[in-house]
């Protein structure tokens, strides 16, 4: 019986297409009822949708230094500020490295935390809690650092617990890779753990796991263990979309064919549209596989050159770019991860890696974002938040003479600065800071919960909203309160 105060469920309406489509889901093993993307579709012809805040979380693996790029200590001994100058910025009285000088100018659109801290120094254990937004530790936890099923979700596949399908399009994803320690061996932390596989977010492969090869190839790769430019030739190209196995083209097209068949899945489609829960991710593949222009979107290899000068011809820069096209394509919440596994490790030869082949294609291509999404007013809509697992040591030293040529600076988890723009984010406001030597912060101390928070209210997730696992057993989402004073009023 309806209930008074509810509206009567409407039957989606479907286009001739989408019934094609409609039509695959069962050939696809997806389920009959992967219908919510079809459903957005439908709706979205229909009339625009509301804007809606997306997120583009960057990851810096391996730990950016914060001495040496935002929280910089120029009147530190010589052992700790080390070999850069900090700069003024377009916001009188805050200084970042001399490296920076593009975001430098358009301080106005950014802010900086400088007090986020936790208390791990090592990579694995910094991936979880920077990744999931969890201070402690999930059970089983396994220093090794592959995922495992028991691992917290991550912040973006907790967040895609509750974003709704946009255009057709999953509403969260990681690019141009998933963090890796090996083939096949995900790093733990970026996927759904206890939530499930099929809760994972959309992962877009446009980089090949590369061994030894740092940094944004191909002009700014080096290797790891020494400060060598290193040649990179690895191709970044819009991933293959791609039917499953054991099913070719030509066996797609003769089944969509099956009229019946077709019309049967419409039927249960059409009853089952306002009822029923659903894997939300793994129906995508309808779409992905029917819509030659989503393919399209993901190839920032061939835009015009414009575009791509300004975020630079580079790992780094394509992925920024593919991430501005992803939310404008309507994807809720993206992880970019700027160079693969490790990439800002820079425990050796700390600053010729930053200066040569870290910053200036971070400075680049995070510029170019923030100036494309301001000028076509996304900007305001799209929360950027910047990190990494971890922050770097106070002092350098030599860490391994065994290993790197020159010195660095070591894991540090009790201070790093975390990076936010857009989103309603007050330009040119400083959160927090640290103590003379940029070790602990002084006043204002954040966490990975804080940061967590932050982006689940900036995508609308309420702070009473909880997942469910398997048994139905409901899970919080907050652990901590969204940073204070960085929105606007």
């Amino acid at each position: 019986m309806q209930s008074a105060d509810r509206p009567s469920a409407a039957h989606p309406v479907f286009s001739r297409r989408l019934a094609l489509q409609g039509g695959a889901i069962g050939l696809l093993g997806l389920g009959i009822n992967h219908l919510e993307a079809l459903q957005s579709a439908s709706q979205a012809a229909g009339r625009p949708a509301p804007k809606e805040m997306s997120v583009i979380y960057i990851f810096l693996s391996g730990g950016l230094s914060q001495h040496d790029s935002f929280d910089m200590k120029p009147a530190a001994p010589v052992e700790v500020r080390g070999e850069f100058k900090p700069i003024s910025t377009r916001t009188p009285g805050l200084k970042i490295c001399e490296h920076l000088p593009l975001l430098a100018a358009r301080s106005h659109l950014w802010a900086l935390v400088r007090s986020l801290t936790h208390p791990f120094n090592e990579h694995n254990q910094g991936h979880m809690v920077m990744l999931s937004g969890r201070s402690q530790l999930p059970p089983n936890f396994q220093n090794n650092g592959f995922a495992l099923p028991s691992d917290w979700p991550s912040i973006v596949a907790t967040a895609g617990s509750h974003l709704p399908a946009t255009n057709n399009l999953p509403p969260i994803a990681i690019l141009p890779e998933a963090l890796r320690h090996s083939p096949g061996k995900a790093v733990a932390g970026q996927l759904a753990g206890q939530m499930g596989p099929f809760r994972d977010p959309w992962i877009i492969e446009a980089a090949p796991y590369r061994v030894k090869k740092s940094g944004a190839f191909p002009n700014y790769a080096f290797n790891h263990h020494t400060e060598q430019t290193v040649k990179d030739d690895s191709i970044f190209q819009a991933p293959s979309l791609s039917l499953p196995e054991g099913l070719d083209r030509s066996q797609f097209h003769g089944r969509l064919n099956l009229l019946d068949s077709i019309q049967q899945q419409r039927r249960q489609l059409d009853q089952l549209a306002e009822s029923t829960d659903f894997d939300r991710y793994r129906q995508q593949a309808i779409s992905l596989l029917a819509d030659p222009q989503i393919q399209q979107s993901l190839d920032v290899t061939r835009v015009d050159d414009k575009s791509q000068n300004r975020y630079g011809r580079n790992s780094f820069g394509w992925s920024l770019l593919m991430a501005r096209r992803l939310v404008e394509a309507g994807v809720r919440l993206i992880q970019v991860n700027l160079g693969n596994q490790g990439s800002w490790d820079t425990h050796g030869s700390n600053f010729i890696k930053l200066r040569d082949f870290l910053l200036p294609p971070t400075d680049r291509a995070l510029s170019a974002l923030l100036d494309d999404l301001h000028e076509s007013g996304r900007l305001e809509n799209t929360l950027i938040v910047m990190a990494g697992e971890f922050g770097r040591t106070s002092r350098i030293f030599q860490c391994c003479p065994t290993v790197y040529d020159r010195p660095g600076r070591d894991h540090w988890g009790a201070a790093q600065t975390v990076f936010f723009a857009g989103g309603g984010v007050r330009g040119g406001n400083v959160i927090g800071s640290t103590d003379r030597l940029g070790e602990y912060p002084d006043s204002h101390p954040q966490h990975p919960e804080n940061m967590a928070a932050t982006i689940y209210q900036a995508v609308g997730i309420p702070k009473t909203a909880h997942w469910k696992d398997e048994f139905g057993r409901p899970h919080q989402i907050y652990f901590g309160d969204p940073i204070s004073g960085l929105m606007e009023a």
